[in-house]
């Protein structure tokens, strides 16, 4: 199978990674798909405009993910409405540090507020998935109840897609991994900062955290 080791393409045999590719322990987690990111507005609180081209092929893979009888999971970020997670507590540290790159972030303030339609999915989001909708900061496990889902369900295996590759998928796959979870990020199927940064950011997963894989491969390895 074809895996992703420091931004170049790795031929290796299944069985040396046959922990991670159990379909019947896995469960793909989709991070941040919703409003606040992919709003294509000025009003946009948080724009991640790159991830709006993966919005369909990331349902395109849940539907396939789906048709397996594995669970899907969509994590997002919601703060309460009133601000104490936040503006009005410690602020999180983006909200300073990301502007020094892109300059004043117009509505900024609104960023996953309860209750606002920036929290509302963009990607599908069905009946049968699960969710987990109190993330706060950067990692979908933190202070979120997504472990416990996860052992509950007797998860070995976390696949990630979504956004931003270099900052929430990045700090959800080290979480995932320091939890001794096994760690597949599909590189066609997350969005970074930019090319650099999220070049950077799946090369440290390949090196540290876990597989780097397309999605296609991941499904026809699944068939295998």
């Amino acid at each position: 199978m074809k895996i992703w080791v420091y931004d170049q393409p790795r031929e290796v045999a299944r069985e040396t990674f046959a922990d991670y590719l159990d379909p019947a322990t896995t469960a793909v987690i989709s991070i941040d798909m919703h409003r606040g990111h992919l709003e294509d507005s000025p009003d946009c609180p948080c724009p991640a405009p790159r991830a709006r081209d993966v919005v369909a092929p990331i349902d395109a893979f849940h539907r396939q993910v789906r048709a397996r009888g594995m669970p899907v999971v969509h994590v997002k970020s919601v703060l309460r409405p009133g601000g104490e997670d936040d503006l009005r507590g410690i602020p999180a540290a983006w909200r300073r540090t990301f502007a020094q790159h892109v300059g004043p972030i117009p509505n900024a303030d609104a960023h996953a507020l309860e209750g606002s339609r920036w929290t509302e999915w963009v990607t599908e989001v069905l009946p049968q998935d699960w969710r987990v909708e109190n993330k706060r900061r950067l990692s979908a496990f933190y202070p979120t109840d997504l472990d416990f889902l996860l052992r509950n369900q007797g998860i070995r295996t976390v696949v990630f897609d979504g956004g931003f590759t270099d900052c929430c998928v990045l700090n959800s796959a080290f979480d995932a991994n320091n939890h001794n979870y096994r760690v597949i990020v599909l590189r066609d199927l997350v969005r970074g900062t930019d090319d650099h940064l999220e070049s950077a950011a799946l090369s440290m997963v390949s090196l540290h955290l876990g597989l780097v894989m397309d999605s296609a491969e991941l499904l026809v390895t699944w068939r295998g």
